[in-house]
């Protein structure tokens, strides 16, 4: 099969999705939200102007996956199948997400709300925010070293409870690195 041809699949917020697997597929316009997609697997998928709210990802296997200007406000992605486990977002509205202890090396956040997103335990390295809003994000025994936040904004990153070495950050981003200091940082 050509490795650039995808099916196009179009969901109403009505319709289920069947258990199974989604390979090399393209949903765009679909609306999940609330709906249970536990025990799916998606491979090589992308999703555009989609609505996953809520939705229950339980054992959902996302194996390099593209989501694009997609609500996935309050998604337990720590409930994920670990096998393959690969993902990228684009002007994505994640708020109140949660990767907790994911392995998730080399992702790319870009253009995307990140906000009360709890990223303790998980291992980021090597991944970019890229002009991010990342307002109440949980770093707590986070790894991400190698990790670049460069233009992102409005983090609070503990570098005593995290591993950063190597993480790339902004003159204008150090606020965010002491903020637990209660130091004043002019600009």
């Amino acid at each position: 099969m050509n490795d650039n041809y995808y099916y196009q699949i179009s969901i109403q917020s009505k319709d289920k999705l069947a258990i199974g697997e989604y390979e090399n597929c393209e949903f765009r316009d679909c609306n999940f939200s609330n709906n249970n997609l536990s025990d799916i697997i998606f491979v090589d998928c992308n999703f555009y102007n989609c609505n996953l709210s809520l939705a229950i990802i339980s054992n959902t296997s996302f194996r390099n996956i593209n989501f694009k200007n997609c609500k996935l406000l309050g998604l337990q992605f720590n409930s994920c199948n670990e096998f393959g486990l690969s993902y990228q977002f684009d002007a994505c509205q994640l708020n109140h997400s949660s990767f907790y202890r994911k392995n998730i090396k080399n992702t790319i956040f870009k253009n995307s709300q990140l906000q009360e997103v709890d990223f303790s335990g998980a291992d980021l390295s090597n991944s970019i925010f890229e002009n991010c809003n990342l307002e109440l994000a949980t770093f707590e025994n986070t790894l991400l070293e190698y990790s670049d936040f460069r233009t992102s904004y409005n983090y609070s990153i503990c570098p005593e409870t995290n591993r950063i070495k190597k993480a790339k950050f902004s003159i204008y981003g150090l606020e965010g690195l002491l903020d637990k200091y209660d130091i004043i940082i002019e600009k």
